[in-house]
């Protein structure tokens, strides 16, 4: 028996073939659009599954300390690579070393360490430059022409205090000089007075013995 065409509704007679086929690509299609979304979501799900994972799985940690700079065993090997004595103050109490090395431009080589406070909230900077054989202008230029404010006696050593001005000394605010030998140190930074002295006074007699050995 020859099945009767289906009557639709919409158009109160049956379906012409044309009209069947045009139903089914549209149904067809409509199918797959929906399967597409379904994958789509499922492999969006999928990700925040793996990042959920990456996140929340993999053991994190605070990255370990950096190493303290020894400032005395650095000194030691400039002192052999340079065949030139140089100073290894002790590091002020409350504060770290940053840095210690060899820096020069085309006038002067300065053994360099440089101090900062060890509470992140504290600001500041301490730096002991020694300039071999610095002529006598180099703190000045070093210091954006700051002259010399008068002298003092700490440690047995006769120094040269500044007069700086932040503004033009990239914030450097306090600074002393003396000679040791040929060489000059000049200690300066963003500090309190208390903190610039008790650096000089820990280098004081190390500026004291270079002295000697260049009589």
């Amino acid at each position: 028996m020859a099945q009767t065409p289906r009557i639709v509704a919409e158009l109160g007679r049956p379906e012409t073939p044309d009209e069947t086929a045009a139903r089914k690509a549209e149904s067809s299609r409509v199918h797959r659009a929906s399967q597409n979304t379904r994958n789509l979501v499922a492999a969006l799900l999928v990700t925040l599954v793996v990042v959920a994972v990456i996140i929340f799985g993999v053991p994190r940690g605070t990255p370990p300390a950096a190493e303290p700079i020894d400032v005395a065993r650095i000194a030691a090997q400039v002192e052999r690579s340079e065949g030139h004595a140089v100073v290894a103050p002790e590091t002020p109490e409350s504060w770290l070393v940053n840095r210690a090395g060899i820096d020069g431009d085309d006038s002067v080589r300065t053994w360099t360490i440089v101090y900062a406070p060890s509470d992140e909230n504290e600001r500041g900077f301490l730096r002991v430059a020694q300039g071999f054989a610095a002529d006598e202008s180099w703190p000045a230029r070093v210091l954006s022409g700051a002259g010399v404010q008068g002298t003092e006696t700490i440690g047995g050593v006769l120094w040269d205090r500044y007069d700086v001005d932040p503004a033009r000394a990239a914030n450097v605010s306090v600074a002393l000089s003396t000679t040791a030998g040929a060489d000059t140190i000049l200690i300066y930074g963003q500090a309190g007075d208390a903190k610039l002295d008790e650096v000089a006074a820990s280098v004081a007699a190390q500026v004291l013995e270079i002295r000697e050995e260049s009589e």
